[in-house]
This record gives structure tokens, sequence and C-alpha cells, in this order.
């Protein structure tokens, strides 16, 4: 791929993300949930329309490995915005200042998700082995992530919170939506900084999932930074959807188990036998629909309290 094109494509991602970052300062203090599931639902017909120019352009087999990635990077994605709904809640963020963090954890992420994947593909290319052994990692990921209590998150065990709060004075409260600030002359962190940080270092550990996830599908670079960008866009948005709907799909890590650990197969059994990719997505759409199908049919039972 030319490196025309990385320019070109990357600009046009960060004048989306600005001109998103615009509208949300236009909707108010906090969007709406119809506001919210309007956007989100854009940027899924961006993706889509992207596959549609994939397709003509490279034909369906790149097309299909698109939308594949997509998939699966964006149903990883929302397992994140779950944890990241407890981590505004633990530290108590101001609603109108969620936003605020959103927007730079989605820039932090898509520098960061660049760099793990052409790290990943040259690696894999140099190492052939080094499949099989993200094919174990994906599904010993899958068994913890179906074992995982997302109620049992405690973000002030994060190592990165704990060496900040060591070394950089952090103010008692948030202060207007800033990262920094000076009191008495002196720069101070404010409890915002301290969330961004929880949240970019929790989108790495996501990564070393979703990366090798996408790996298993395809190892053409475009194909991968493409829909793990896309998959990223739509994540301000989608995080309001789920604020108003977390009950509604908390059966939702059982199906993303299941895809992990399906993944993860497929790449350790590839050097026998290769599936096709139209059959790897219709296999993560239907498992995916069967655990939003189940949390909708089986719902969560209210908590007792004493």
């Amino acid at each position: 791929m030319p490196i025309s094109f990385w320019i070109i494509f990357n600009t046009v991602i960060l004048i989306l993300v600005f001109v998103d970052l615009m509208a949300g300062k236009r909707e108010g203090r906090v969007p709406s949930f119809k506001s919210a599931v309007l956007n989100s639902v854009l940027w899924i017909a961006l993706a889509l329309i992207f596959a549609t120019i994939v397709h003509h352009w490279m034909g369906s087999g790149k097309s299909l490995e698109f939308l594949t990635g997509y998939l699966i990077e964006e149903a990883l994605s929302v397992d994140n915005l779950f944890v990241f709904i407890l981590v505004f809640a633990y530290f108590k963020v101001p609603p109108e200042q969620e936003r605020t963090v959103l927007v730079w954890g989605i820039l932090g992420a898509l520098l960061m998700r660049a760099a793990f994947i052409f790290g990943g593909v040259a690696l894999v290319s140099s190492f052939q082995w080094i499949l099989y052994l993200l094919g174990a990692l994906l599904i010993y990921s899958g068994f913890r992530l179906m074992a995982s209590d997302k109620e049992s998150v405690d973000p002030s065990r994060n190592v990165v919170v704990k060496f900040i709060r060591k070394f950089l004075p952090v103010t008692d409260g948030y202060v207007d939506g800033k990262f920094f600030t000076h009191q008495n002359g002196k720069r101070f962190a404010t409890p915002l900084f301290i969330v961004l940080l929880v949240v970019e270092t929790t989108d790495i550990l996501f990564a070393t999932d979703s990366i090798p996830a996408i790996l298993a599908i395809t190892r053409d670079p475009f194909i991968v930074y493409t829909s793990n960008v896309f998959a990223i866009l739509g994540l301000r948005s989608l995080f309001f959807v789920l604020a108003s709907l977390m009950k509604l799909f908390h059966r939702l890590n059982y199906g993303l188990a299941v895809v992990l650990i399906f993944i993860g197969a497929k790449m350790l059994v590839a050097i026998k036998y290769e599936l096709p990719t139209w059959i790897v997505l219709i296999v993560i759409a239907l498992v995916l629909a069967s655990s939003v199908l189940a949390s909708i049919l089986f719902p969560e039972k209210e908590k007792k309290t004493d």
C-alpha cells in the first residue's frame, strides 16, 4: 500500500474524529440516548460503506476479511466499554466529563493499536510459530473472560495509577474537565488524568486479545488497521448507548469468550485446516447474536440488598 494512501486515510480519520468532537460539544453536557444511537448507526454505516469500497477495489475476499475483523473488534470493544463504565463509576467521574476522557482515550487507542498491529504483523511474518502462541493466548483469554466478574474490577490496583499517585500530586476533586491544573504555583494532576491513564492501560490489555484475534483472519496490515480504526471510531457514541443498556447484555461476555476460543482454535489448526473467512464471519455473528438473545430471554436477576 503506497505511503500516500496511509497519509490520506489517517487525515480523513482525524477529520472525522474532530467533526465528532465538535458535534459532541454542540449536543450539550451529556448526549441523549437517541443521539448516541443515531451516531452509532452512522459510524457503523461508514464502516459498511468502506467495506463496499474495499469490495470494488480489492475484491470480495478482502471485503469479507474487513467485515470479519470489524465485527470481532467491535464486539471486543463492547466488552471494553463495560469496563470503562465501571471505571467511571468507581472514580465518580461527572457525566459531562466522561466525553473528554473518551475522546482522548480513542485518540490514544488509535496510536497504540497502530503500533501493536504493525509490530504484530512484522513478528508473525518473520516467526510463523508465533501464530500458535497467539492462538493459545486467545484460548486462555476466552476461558479467563468466561470466568471473569466485571464487578470485581478495582482501578485502584492499576500499576500506572499507583505510580502516578506516588510521584505526582493529585487534586482532591475534578477541575472543569482539565487533566492538569495549577494551585499555589504548583502543578497538579486531576483525577480525570488518572481516569484517562486507567482507560488507556485497560485498552492495552484488551489489545492483547483483539489484535491476535484479527491476525487469525488476515495478516494484511491494511485490513487489520482499517478494521480496528473503524471499530474504535464509534466507541464514544456506543459508550453512551451501552451505559443505558448495560444490564441488557449481561451475557455478552460468554459470547465473546466463545469467539476468542474459536479464533484461537482456528489459529492452532490452521496448519492443516484453513476455514474460509465467510464461515468464520457467520460463526462469530451467530455466537454474538445468541449471547445477546440469551441476555434478553434470561434477564439478570436483581441482587438482594440487606
